[in-house]
């Protein structure tokens, strides 16, 4: 059992279990990587596909959507293949990362085309849904990059970075990046998505037992913030081990 003010891990409340993110980790599909926070690992890729669905059909823009899922030996609780797939935790996490992603690109911008972003957790340890979003936006970027060098863009959709991190409340302390230890006895547990100017593209927390004050969630929405702002730059970092200054300046643009 963790006892208040200690962390199983020797982490003080603020700090981020140690975080890499490794891109073009594979060969088939050149835009992704595999993000690691602590020992929760996640792979995350990004394939285009030059047509949208059909209700965006002959609309002149583009999509962006997400598939999760658990490989079974991810969790020590074997998880069975496609679990969930009608619906449940898996669709649920789908479409947060496709909703946080959609924040990150100008979709006229991207013209009548899709990228699938594909986030596969090959080892649980809590966390596994921001780690996704944080990685999968490598993912995204690189994929934007290689359209633009292919000449299948001209201009970058991209508007800004976005990543996500979880807080919550563990014997009422307030603590950064939760593992699985640590969430599984939370008081509350919060889910933040923010652009790299800080705005908020979705925060998704719950009370697990007693309520809490609005103190609390201004308390944890700060220390997400600070802990968004080192993976702004883990996810620069990564970027900068693949492509030059030059690409990665060009990336992101001012929406019109």
């Amino acid at each position: 059992m963790i006892q208040p003010g200690t962390r199983a891990d020797g982490r003080t409340a603020e700090q981020l279990r140690p975080v890499s993110i490794e891109p073009r980790f594979l060969t088939a599909t050149p835009a992704s990587c595999v993000i690691r926070m602590g020992q929760t690992w996640v792979l995350c890729s990004a394939a285009v596909e030059e047509q949208v669905p059909g209700f965006l059909q002959g609309r002149g823009q583009g999509w962006v959507t997400s598939e999760y899922a658990m490989i079974p030996p991810s969790s020590p609780q074997r998880i069975p293949w496609n679990r969930g797939i009608s619906g449940g935790r898996q669709q649920e996490i789908s479409r947060l990362i496709g909703r946080g992603l959609r924040a990150a690109i100008d979709m006229k911008k991207l013209g009548e085309r899709q990228i699938m972003l594909d986030c596969t957790v090959l080892q649980a340890d809590g966390g596994t849904r921001t780690a996704s979003v944080t990685g999968a936006y490598v993912a995204l970027a690189l994929a934007v990059h290689d359209l633009l060098s292919s000449g299948k863009l001209t201009v970058s959709p991209l508007i800004t970075p976005v990543a996500a991190v979880s807080v919550g409340l563990v014997h009422g302390e307030a603590l950064l990046d939760l593992a699985y230890v640590e969430d599984s006895i939370a008081d509350a547990d919060v889910n933040v998505i923010q652009t790299l100017a800080g705005d908020l593209v979705e925060v998704q927390g719950t009370a697990e037992g007693a309520a809490f004050p609005r103190e609390q969630l201004d308390r944890l929405l700060d220390m997400a913030s600070l802990g968004n702002g080192q993976l702004f730059a883990a996810q620069q970092n990564a970027l900068a081990q693949v492509l030059p200054a030059p690409a990665i300046a060009a990336l992101v643009r001012n929406p019109d």
